[in-house]
């Protein structure tokens, strides 16, 4: 009987009546199941919503493996365990450092790039279709909650630093 009314809970779960930031966790989580499924239709397979967190890191830059464990706060041999796999995915390459042969830097390759491009394409489709079904007005607010989020976590500097916290996998 205990058991009966706990599914009956769970299966009428409005989830209007969810905390703000359970919401934004689920919420954020279905979206990127989503953006990563399509991907995976795209002809990225294999790739993981964590390998974002370092592609994000090799757009507009280079790093070696000690300053990309930097960035994103982790150890270079999780820092260096990314980039193999970003590298049998053919995603990344490392490369010579221009000014010291024995240093090698990560790089975008060609089809990193285009994951990029997809990524970009395939979350600006999802945005366009929650702005429609909920409106401009809606979506505008529904950011502005969402950063509020992130100051009232104390996590908006890292945010714009582009120094997010890969999740755990």
């Amino acid at each position: 009987m205990v058991v009966n009314r706990i599914l009956d809970l769970v299966a009428t779960l409005d989830p209007a009546g969810i905390d703000i930031a359970t919401l934004a966790w689920l919420a954020g989580s279905a979206a990127n199941r989503a953006i990563l499924a399509e991907l995976h239709r795209a002809g990225h397979t294999g790739v993981r919503n964590s390998h974002g967190y370092v592609i994000q890191h090799l757009i507009h830059g280079a790093p070696t493996v000690s300053e990309l464990a930097d960035l994103l706060d982790v150890t270079q041999q999780a820092a260096s365990k990314h980039l193999l796999e970003l590298e049998r995915l053919d995603y990344v390459a490392r490369v010579p450092d221009p000014g010291d042969s024995r240093v090698r830097r990560a790089r975008l390759t060609d089809r990193g790039r285009r994951l990029v491009d997809d990524s970009r394409r395939v979350r600006r489709q999802l945005d366009d279709r929650l702005t429609k079904l909920a409106g401009d007005d809606a979506a505008d607010s529904a950011r502005r909650v969402l950063v509020r989020l992130l100051d009232a976590t104390g996590e908006t500097a890292s945010v714009t630093a582009r120094r997010a916290v890969p999740p755990s996998e």
